[in-house]
């Protein structure tokens, strides 16, 4: 989940408009026990389309439902219905699992464990056309990559070796491998194309940043000031930014950058700083990007400390980064407690069994295990899926489109399915 910032060095002159770029993703976590810290529940489901909230989930709820007002309105009751069964289902799929791993990593039930699973897809929209630009299906246990799907290959990757006996069952599962490629190329593109249509006034509303240049004291040198250029309040997220000395960009190996980071109000912000000497009298300035713009915004360093005499950072940037500090904080909590997006072993061999749901995608089931059937859900049997069916949508409907067959419009629900269960 690491992200990588491309950074242009400019001499002054203006690059072509940035394309803009859109993502679906839907990210589960659980934890092996409940704990008592307030917003963080044994499990939780959060659709995110261009990195804001479009649903959510949580095991103290027990229900779906949408987080923006346009999904309220385009989207069914029946759709909200249907995903809040998914989600329970997942949600008895996770809590098998997450025993499972426990178990197979001979790690203490007294202990906090956490498992969680990303999949989506990302696209570049330029002049009207769609390009596919990647799709992700990962897992991973206690914050280490466990298994993730390599999509050019259609097979799966093991990073660590505990892995391997996982990886060896899944890519045997053909069938599956072929699903989980479709749904990253094809149909969870469509889910978000159309979430895009769905959404346009809100999400093609092009926020232009604000931008500063301050100043203050170098915590690692005492002869040296920390110059830093900060751009906020932006959306969408793809930006380019250069620190820059008489008018000229700086390597980004001098520079030390925040990464695009979400503001509390769907915004986002990215600051990237450089160690300068304290007598250096040389101009700089912020030289900022953004699809929102016509020309690009150069903000000069006014030459001051802002700490230097014991002053803080001026109030509008103090002002504009309280409520990101706070969502920050927050979002390091979970993360430090949920980073996992894992996927684990497979004891018995598995048979494919035709859904009975009438739709057209496979379902995994334990040959040996005596509980599972076409169709069971993890409550019934470890070998089930999230859902209850496999190869499809989590709305208890299989195969393909967004409406559950193929070709159909999307009244069913734009998650993918995992089919396998961490059993070994």
């Amino acid at each position: 989940m690491g992200n990588i910032v491309l950074c242009v060095l400019l001499f002054g002159f203006v690059l072509p408009t940035l394309s803009d770029k859109h993502s679906l993703y839907y990210i589960y976590t659980a934890l092996s026990k409940p704990i008592t810290l307030p917003g963080i529940y044994e499990f939780t489901a959060l659709g995110l389309l261009d990195d804001r909230k479009l649903d959510y989930f949580n095991s103290q709820n027990q229900t779906k439902v949408p987080m923006q007002d346009w999904m309220r309105e385009k989207m069914q009751a029946d759709y909200w219905d249907k995903g809040t069964q998914s989600r329970r289902s997942k949600q008895q799929w996770f809590k098998v699992n997450v025993d499972i791993l426990t178990k197979r990593m001979n790690h203490s039930k007294s202990d906090l464990h956490v498992l969680q699973w990303r999949h989506g897809c990302e696209i570049k929209e330029d002049s009207g056309r769609i390009q596919f630009l990647k799709g992700i299906d990962e897992y991973s246990y206690d914050g280490q990559e466990f298994l993730s799907f390599d999509s050019s290959n259609s097979r799966w990757i093991a990073p660590v070796q505990a892995a391997e006996p996982t990886k060896r069952k899944w890519d045997d599962v053909s069938i599956l491998n072929q699903y989980t490629k479709g749904y990253l190329e094809k149909e969870c593109v469509d889910w978000l194309t159309k979430f895009m249509d769905y959404g346009k006034e809100s999400l093609r509303k092009h926020t232009p940043p604000a931008v500063y240049a301050f100043a203050k004291k170098s915590v690692t040198d005492s002869n040296k000031l920390t110059l830093t250029c900060l751009a906020t309040g932006f959306y969408p997220k793809d930006v380019t930014m250069n620190v820059r000395k008489y008018r000229t960009s700086l390597p980004e190996d001098l520079l030390t950058s925040s990464g695009v980071r979400p503001n509390d109000d769907d915004t986002y912000q990215l600051r990237k700083s450089v160690d300068i000497l304290e007598s250096e009298k040389a101009d700089y300035d912020c030289y900022v990007r953004h699809s929102s713009l016509i020309d690009p915004v150069i903000t000069k360093w006014d030459g001051k400390c802002n700490d230097c005499s014991g002053e803080k950072i001026q109030s509008a940037i103090i002002g504009g980064m309280v409520g990101v500090l706070l969502t920050l904080a927050v979002v390091g909590v979970i993360i430090c407690i949920l980073k996992c997006r894992n996927k684990n072993g497979s004891k018995a061999p598995h048979r494919y069994q035709p859904p009975n749901d009438g739709s057209k995608g496979p379902v995994l089931t334990d040959s040996d295990s005596g509980k599972g059937s076409s169709g069971s859900s993890p409550s019934g049997s470890a070998g089930g899926s999230p859902s209850g069916s496999a190869g499809g949508s989590p709305s208890g409907s299989a195969g393909g489109s967004p409406s559950g067959s193929a070709g159909g419009s999307p009244s069913g629900s734009a998650e993918i399915i995992t089919s396998n269960s961490f059993c070994t």
